[in-house]
């Protein structure tokens, strides 16, 4: 039995922002799975400001999208035709063919997701990538303590709003980095203790330094660019600094010079490293526990910000680049 899908293709590679004429609308028809996959309807899928990275034709710790192919990323649907005999007709997962409405997936790359621990769109949210990027971020890479301040930018998107409560949660105090007064005050209930509006704050380095008069001590860092220039001026010595992304920089054309103050590096002994969170899936499974145990008693939260319609998913991955996003942006399917 075939059936129809559509599918969201790369028509062109972007320069600067990508725009709509970048994306093509395409209809198919898909067999019915082979032994050993999966027939999956989408239910919701994600956008994530690391795919502008992919648009582009260089190499990377991903492959390039390919031009006329359809793009991928983290999804969730329910299972309709299986071919596999540890899978049913039924069962919710997760996968990472999203920008299409149905999909045929290889089983082995298919994970089934609990819906009794939380809805299923928050397995893209707080106990998908971005809470588990957080929580490696901060808990392994910065080896966070009680006690400490940290520095988080981008702090109302889905990354950083679960950095902002995880760091809340193991007893460091937040100082976080938002672009508008909603974002602003959302952040704020979430816990952190001080906020910046960058947009409106004049010099992000004296704003920095007025929110943490004592230095902070780790810089989770989604943005780069002058929000890692002033985290390296009000740095502790020793601080350690956890480069998640540089979102700042996604869209330029040419590369941008960097901060011009490295030097602190040496000065302060300042640690700094990036990091993919496909390297460190060995704990995952503490990272669910924990996680799903903290969204059960109330101790982190998350909102999503839904766009409907597969149509309207490249217009949702654009808006991540301007902020229209409070939270993680979804694209809901069905």
């Amino acid at each position: 039995m075939t059936i129809a899908a559509r599918e969201i293709h790369l028509k062109s590679r972007p320069s600067g922002l990508p725009g709509a004429d970048n994306f093509q609308l395409v209809e198919r028809t898909l067999p019915a799975p082979a032994a050993g996959q999966l027939l999956v309807k989408t239910l919701f899928m994600s956008v994530d400001p690391y795919m502008r990275g992919r648009m582009t034709d260089r190499p990377s710790y991903i492959a390039p999208f390919e031009i006329g192919q359809p793009l991928e990323g983290s999804a969730v649907g329910i299972v309709e035709q299986s071919a596999h005999p540890d899978f049913k007709a039924g069962d919710l997962v997760s996968h990472f063919s999203g920008w299409r409405d149905h999909v045929l997936v290889d089983a082995a790359t298919a994970n089934k997701i609990d819906a009794s621990k939380a809805p299923a769109e928050a397995w893209l949210g707080p106990l998908g990538i971005p809470g588990h990027t957080a929580y490696v971020g901060l808990l392994r890479i910065a080896g966070l303590k009680a006690g400490e301040t940290v520095f988080v930018s981008a702090a109302a998107g889905a990354v950083g709003s679960m950095a902002v409560q995880i760091a809340k949660l193991k007893g460091a105090r937040v100082v976080a980095s938002v672009g508008s007064e909603e974002k602003a005050r959302w952040v704020q209930e979430l816990g952190a203790g001080a906020v910046i509006n960058y947009r409106t704050a004049g010099d992000l380095t004296e704003a920095l330094k007025k929110a943490a008069p004592e230095g902070i001590d780790v810089y989770f860092d989604n943005v780069g660019g002058d929000h890692l220039r002033a985290a390296l001026e009000v740095a502790k010595p020793r601080a350690r600094f956890a480069i998640c992304g540089m979102i700042s920089g996604y869209n330029d054309e040419k590369p941008v010079p960097g901060p011009d103050n490295l030097a602190a590096m040496v000065i302060k002994s300042i640690s700094m490293r990036g990091f993919l969170v496909l390297d460190h899936f060995d704990i995952l499974p503490e990272f669910i526990a924990d996680m799903a145990g903290w969204l059960a008693d109330g101790r982190v939260t998350y909102r999503d910000t839904v766009v409907s319609g597969l149509e309207n998913a490249p217009q949702a991955f654009i808006g991540l680049f301007s902020g229209e996003n409070l939270g993680k942006m979804l694209v809901k399917l069905a």
